[in-house]
Parts: structure tokens; C-alpha cells; sequence
């Protein structure tokens, strides 16, 4: 499936808006019980990465995508090598090689094209651990509106063995609430690309509506969908994603603001932008992790109650992209303070590695 790109307009904010000092509702209170073990200090798997956005795991190997170079990175030891460079990948503002998934032996990407679009491409991935390599190159969906901000980018497969993208409203508000256009959407196909027969809508991928820039997905254990959304100057949010459920941007940000309109979904949780900034997420076992770029922390958010959060972190690491559980249950998350809105240290970016219980 093909969609030509939309006609980008200004918008304000990115992924790190300024918020308006203008309380709209009360935030939530946080948590007072724990809701996960921490089991010691966080340690390094890897250092001086460039851009990092994504990490998954295939065939025993953790890949890294990074946002600028194109390129696909296996963890070897206590360093990388380069799996290889992503095809037509241009990057630019928060463009480039973006969000990765994992399906058997196929590697699927995101990445915004010399086109202009954004597309998820899936590559076979060849070799071993240790040695892994790409095959051809395989389109799944071309044509979703790319811009200089608001890519969204997040790639992952649910429950159900779909594949799920994460679109974002590309400079285009009104796209976002146009159930034609794949901005401001995330979107469910199989994962040839087709629309799966029991989709909210007959030949439609949209999955959901009137997101403005979506880059975290995960799933709880009894199949609840979440995810977390850049808001534009007041309320980044979390959501408990319903399929055909519409979410309100560009007219609805934060709780509250939905009340006595039943056409949208309100948040279980929100943050103001310079406490959040949320980019990916992982579940394990009952806790929603939340990685936060201009809020440079980590959130553990019990899925038993969501609208609570522990603060874990904070301003210890800088910038935090992606967050995933690895294959031996520990919590592996990502930095990102090379992306060109950060403060790089030392050996940054890298990948954190922390045991949890």
C-alpha cells in the first residue's frame, strides 16, 4: 500500500515542545509503592554510539539502529560491528533510520526516504550471531508523510502476530483526525503489509486515530495495548490503546479535555513536556517502563495502576530513547545525547544494563 505524502505545514513543538506554564489538570500523584526491584546499579553493555534510536533482539544478537549514519549495529562483546546500512535512509531534523521489529528471520525498519516519506522496509537477516548480515531489501508500507518533526518512527509486533506502526502527524495537525491519511496514526498490517480482514475498518490500516507523534508501544500480559505520545505545549501522555479509538489530536490534549465529548479517548497518565518527553517503552512483567528524553528519565509505571509512576534516574544518564527487556530478563535501556539536543558525555551515547526482579 502506497499513500502520496502530505503537504507539510509549520507546527510548533517537537519532541521536546516547550510546555505552557498553564495548568489544565492536575497531574498524577506518584506512586508510593514499588513497582519493580531494582537489583543493583545500571552498568554498560556498550558506549559511543552515534544517534541511537531502537534496540531489538534476533538471533541471539542485540541490534541497534542509528538515526543519522543509517546504520544497523550487533553488540559484540563490549562493542559493535555494522550489520549493515539501511537503503535511501535521509536523515534530518528527527528523520532518518528510526524504529526497528524482529519477526522470525526478517529485520523490519523505519526510516524516512530521500522521497520524503516514511517506510517500513523488511530485510532477511543472513549469518549468525556474531555475524549477522542483510539480504535484499523488501518494501511493506511506503507513503507515510514524512516531515522535520513528528515521524513518530516505533515498529513493533503485538500479541496477535501483527505488525504495529507509529506515524506521526508530520507537521500536519488536521492529518491526524483524517481517517484517509496515514499521519498521526498507528497503524496494523500483517507482516507482508497487507490489512488484516478484522481491522476496525475494511481495507483501512489505521488502528487508531488523532495521535500527534506516538513512539512507544507495548503490550501488558492479558493484551492490553499502551502507548506513550508527545503532546504539543501542555501534556505528554500514556494511552491504553482500543482499536478504531480516537485519541483527539489535533482538538484534545491531556485528561480531562475530552469530558462530554465521547468521540475521544482520554489518557491514563500525563506529564508536562519538560518532565517527560516519552520515546520508548517496554512491559515486564506488570510494570510499564518509559524511557524520556527532555525529562532524561526512566518511568516504572504497575500496570495495575497506571495513572501512578516511580521516577527512576533522573537526570543521571541525560536523554533516554528506548527501553527493552533482553533476552536474560534484565532492563536494557538507550541514551541519546548525540541527537543534537543533548549535552554528550564522555562515551556517549551507550546502552545501560540494569538486573531487575
Amino acid at each position: 500500500m502506497s499513500l502520496a505524502g502530505a503537504t507539510l505545514i509549520a507546527a510548533c513543538g517537537g519532541e521536546d515542545a516547550n510546555p505552557s506554564q498553564t495548568s489544565r489538570t492536575s497531574t498524577p500523584t506518584t506512586s508510593e509503592t514499588e513497582p519493580s526491584v531494582i537489583a543493583g546499579p545500571p552498568t554498560d553493555v556498550v558506549t559511543d554510539l552515534d544517534a541511537p534510536w531502537s534496540i531489538v533482539f534476533a538471533q541471539g544478537a542485540a541490534l541497534i539502529s542509528e538515526r543519522d549514519t543509517g546504520d544497523i549495529l550487533e553488540v559484540v562483546g563490549d562493542g559493535t560491528r555494522v550489520v549493515g546500512t539501511a537503503r535511501d535512509v535521509a536523515p534530518a531534523g528527527e528523520g532518518g533510520l528510526l524504529g526497528l521489529a524482529v519477526r522470525e528471520r526478517d529485520l523490519f525498519v523505519y526510516f524516512t526516504s530521500s522521497g520524503g516519506d516514511n517506510r517500513v522496509v523488511k530485510y532477511p537477516l543472513t549469518g549468525s550471531a556474531g555475524s549477522l548480515g542483510l539480504g535484499e531489501p523488501e518494501d511493506v508500507l511506503v507513503g507515510i508523510p514524512g516531515g522535520r518533526t513528528h515521524n513518530g518512527g516505533r515498529i513493533a509486533f503485538g500479541p496477535d502476530g501483527m505488525l504495529y506502526v507509529t506515524t506521526g502527524d508530520a507537521q500536519n495537525r488536521p492529518n491526524a483526525q483524517d481517517p484517509s491519511s496515514l499521519s498521526g496514526k498507528i497503524l496494523r498490517l500483517t507482516p507482508e503489509g497487507t490489512v488484516p480482514a478484522d481491522n476496525p475498518t475494511a481495507g483501512s490500516p489505521v488502528w487508531s486515530l488523532g495521535h500527534r507523534n506516538v513512539q512507544g508501544l507495548a503490550w501488558s500480559n492479558d493484551g492490553t495495548m499502551y502507548s506513550v505520545e508527545f503532546g504539543q505545549d501542555a501534556w505528554d501522555e500514556l494511552n491504553i490503546i482500543r482499536p478504531g479509538g480516537n485519541y483527539g489530536w489535533p482538538l484534545v490534549e491531556g485528561i480531562g479535555e475530552a469530558v462530554g465529548d465521547s468521540a475521544y479517548i482520554d489518557p491514563v497518565q500525563q506529564w508536562r513536556p519538560d518532565d517527560a518527553s516519552p520515546s520508548g517503552m517496554t512491559i515486564a512483567g506488570d510494570t510499564i517502563y518509559v524511557a524520556n528524553l527532555k525529562g532524561e528519565r526512566l518511568r516504572a509505571i504497575p500496570v495495575a495502576a497506571p495513572s501512578t509512576a516511580d521516577e527512576l534516574y533522573v537526570n543521571e544518564f541525560g536523554r533516554l530513547r528506548d527501553v527493552t527487556v533482553a533476552p536474560d530478563g534484565s532492563l536494557w535501556f538507550l541514551t541519546n545525547n548525540t541527537d543534537g539536543r543533548g549535552s554528550p558525555g564522555p562515551g556517549d551515547d551507550r546502552i545501560k544494563r540494569v538486573a531487575i526482579g
